[in-house]
């Protein structure tokens, strides 16, 4: 089975390959199914904004199509940054803000979650979604040198998901976690 994932970040693409591919299933990235869109993130929700995602390069290809959005909740936030942690501040100084908004906070109020909503739309259109999170909490700089985005300050334990090879990470984060219930689905 072939499926386009609507992104062409290419350590999503590695990550949703790596779990899905022993199920049979061959995931490309949009831009290699011709489908070179920027799309606009304007949902209230990750749900939308997956949706909208998915939908665009759906109506351009007539392909089943997955699209995830995903981002860091931060509890002494109110959930901040939320659906916007990809546009939270300029590239290169999202941890850093971040950090500096929770200077002041004390560890027992630093929890924290990803959420990953995955919008998985099939060959007759149907969309259907996946939803997955992981609990940790925000720890006080940067520690390790795998991963992205925010990996390097979430605390999953003793250890930042920066800290966590790629096939631990893949055994716990929100995106693993949705994507094992979009695998789930397909082995049905």
């Amino acid at each position: 089975m072939k499926i386009i994932l609507a992104s062409n970040n290419a350590n999503k693409l590695r990550e949703v390959r790596e779990i899905l591919s022993p199920a049979g299933i061959d995931v490309i990235s949009q831009s290699e199914a011709g489908a070179d869109i920027e799309v606009e993130e304007n949902g209230k929700t990750f749900a939308e904004n997956a949706y909208l995602k998915a939908k665009a390069v759906y109506d351009l290809t007539g392909l089943p199509v997955i699209a995830d959005d995903s981002g860091l909740e931060v509890d002494a936030l109110d959930g901040a940054p939320g659906i916007f942690s990809a546009r939270y501040a300029p590239e290169g100084q999202r941890k850093k803000r971040l950090l500096e908004e929770l200077k002041d906070v004390p560890d027992e109020k630093r929890g924290a979650n990803f959420t990953c909503c995955i919008c998985y739309i099939d060959s007759s259109g149907k969309d259907h979604y996946f939803t997955g999170k992981v609990f940790g909490k925000i720890g006080y700089g940067n520690r390790g040198t795998n991963g992205f985005g925010y990996d390097p300050i979430f605390m999953y334990g003793e250890r930042s998901f920066a800290e966590m090879s790629a096939e631990e990470k893949n055994e716990v984060s929100h995106r693993a976690d949705a994507l094992r219930q979009l695998k789930e689905y397909f082995v049905k």
